[in-house]
């Protein structure tokens, strides 16, 4: 005999199940062996139908948010059927206590998916705030409709654990559910007028983008003017040039091809570093350039204490030979 579906008739189907006895521990304890040991559908059928009561008390408790109550019932159910499938009997306790946990995830499940087409809940402290924001407002005594008063939201956010802000958004998506934007909110004759109707594009600036288009007209009749009076050269000064067949770019525009510089081998680039070695020597030797500099002539820096020049050597010199400067 299957199990009734509460389609049937949300009152015949709480007579049907009150038809079906309740089970006794060692029957249950049987019953679930028998299912789990050799998968005996039978079995798991008079377990679950066994507790079809417990399933519908259960949802009974969620009918505060407006979904029809018989498919609440049957997701109860649903959730029922998971629990036997997964209740070991060998841990000690009551398929009651085990099926419990498993029908209210199936019925909560069930709300936050059907509650509104914008998906809420996706966490578990939303998931709780959601559950338990109306018990919270109840027993505060905050039952107003609107926003919460900021006292009353401290308070319920300190009681649930959650944040004033998830407190506030939460009690706004539960005030109100969802309205379509083409919803029609007035009929003149053949013209209808739609909630989208009256959303007001914020971004938009009808006279700064005429203004735009119209200095963007001006600039392009300016231009076409100016491009009337000049002759060929001066509107056209740099042509782009044609490339011959196996040309280049250079060929295209005149410039001159020419082989790089080749530096004879005692001649190639070599850097060489220098230091300082004694302070003494580079202030004799300072002095005596000095003597022998010609009038006029713009005097040689040298670098500070410790400084570096770096000189080209000739190519191949295997090591840095060391001077002063």
């Amino acid at each position: 005999m299957p199990a009734p579906t509460p389609e049937g008739g949300l009152n015949r189907y709480l007579q049907e199940i009150r038809k079906f006895p309740m089970l006794e521990p060692e029957e249950e304890y049987m019953l679930a062996k028998r299912w789990v040991d050799h998968e005996d559908s039978a079995a798991a059928h008079k377990l679950v139908t066994s507790h079809l009561r417990l399933a519908a008390k259960i949802a009974m408790g969620y009918r505060g948010y407006g979904l029809p109550q018989a498919e609440v019932i049957s997701e109860a159910n649903v959730g029922l059927m998971q629990a036997v499938k997964r209740f070991d009997p060998e841990k000690g306790f009551r398929l009651a206590t085990y099926a419990m946990w498993w029908i209210r995830a199936s019925i909560q499940e069930y709300i936050l998916r059907s509650w509104s087409l914008v998906k809420l809940g996706t966490t578990s402290a939303q998931k709780k705030l959601f559950f338990n924001l109306r018990k919270a407002k109840a027993r505060i005594g905050a039952l107003e409709e609107g926003d919460l008063h900021p006292d009353n939201v401290a308070k319920i956010a300190h009681d649930l654990n959650v944040t004033e802000d998830e407190v506030i958004s939460m009690n706004r998506r539960m005030s109100g559910g969802d309205a379509s934007l083409n919803a029609t909110i007035s009929a003149d004759g053949d013209s209808t007028m739609q909630w989208q109707d009256w959303l007001e594009d914020e971004d938009a600036d009808q006279a700064g983008d005429y203004e735009a288009r119209d200095e963007l007209e001006t600039r392009r009749e300016m231009l076409v003017q100016a491009m009337d009076v000049l002759n060929e050269r001066e509107g056209h000064p740099h042509p782009a040039p044609a490339l011959r067949p196996g040309g280049d770019a250079g060929d295209a525009v005149g410039a001159i091809r020419r082989e790089p510089r080749a530096y004879p081998p005692d001649r190639s680039p070599c850097l060489r570093e220098t230091a300082e070695e004694d302070a003494g020597t580079r202030r004799r030797q300072g002095a005596a350039r000095k003597r022998l500099r010609p009038r006029g002539e713009t005097r040689r820096q040298t670098p500070p204490s410790g400084g570096v020049f770096l000189e080209l050597l000739p190519s191949g010199c295997s090591e840095p030979r060391r001077g002063v400067t």
